[in-house]
C-alpha cells in the first residue's frame, strides 16, 4: 500500500497503465477475432458470385450462297444455313431440310445482338431443343436424333 503521495502517484500511474494494456489486449482480441471472421465469410460470399467471361470473335461473316435441295417429304422444314462459332473463328452450316423433333415444333434461328451469339433451337410446347451439331455428321441427321422411324 503506498503511504507517501509520490507513491500514491506513482501507483495510480501503474494502474492506469496496467488497466490501458489490459484494453489493448481485449482490443487486439476482439480485431483478430473480427479479421479471422471476415476470411472466414467472405469465401462463403464470394462462391454466391458470379463470374463469366469470354472471347470477342466479332461479328459474324455474311452468309454464303447454296444449292437448295429439294424437299425431301411434306413433313421437313427448312433450316436456313447459319454462321456459328467453333472456338476463336466462325464455322459455316450449310442449310438443310428436316422434321422437327414433335409435332408443331418451329426453328428459331441462330443470331447475334450486342457481342453476344445465341444458338438456334426449336421451341414449340413440348419445350425448347437445341441443336447438336453432331447430328450433322451424316445424311441420317432426323433418323439418328428421332425416334419416329423406330416407331413405324
Amino acid at each position: 500500500m503506498p503511504t507517501t503521495p509520490t507513491q500514491m502517484v506513482v501507483c495510480c500511474i501503474g494502474q492506469a497503465v496496467a488497466a490501458t494494456c489490459r484494453m489493448i489486449r481485449v482490443m487486439t482480441k476482439l480485431f483478430n477475432a473480427l479479421a479471422i471472421s471476415t476470411l472466414l465469410l467472405v469465401p462463403a460470399s464470394a462462391a454466391n458470385a458470379q463470374v463469366s467471361f469470354g472471347i470477342h470473335i466479332g461479328d459474324p461473316p455474311a452468309p454464303r450462297s447454296y444449292h437448295v435441295a429439294p424437299r425431301p417429304g411434306p413433313d421437313y422444314l427448312w433450316v436456313e444455313g447459319y454462321q456459328y462459332p467453333d472456338g476463336g473463328h466462325y464455322r459455316w452450316h450449310d442449310g438443310y431440310w428436316t422434321r422437327p423433333p414433335y409435332q408443331g415444333a418451329y426453328w428459331v434461328e441462330p443470331y447475334y445482338v450486342g457481342g453476344q451469339y445465341y444458338t438456334g433451337h426449336w421451341e414449340g410446347d413440348h419445350g425448347n431443343i437445341n441443336h447438336n451439331h453432331k447430328w450433322d455428321r451424316g445424311k441420317q441427321r432426323d433418323e439418328r436424333r428421332d425416334d419416329r422411324n423406330n416407331r413405324r
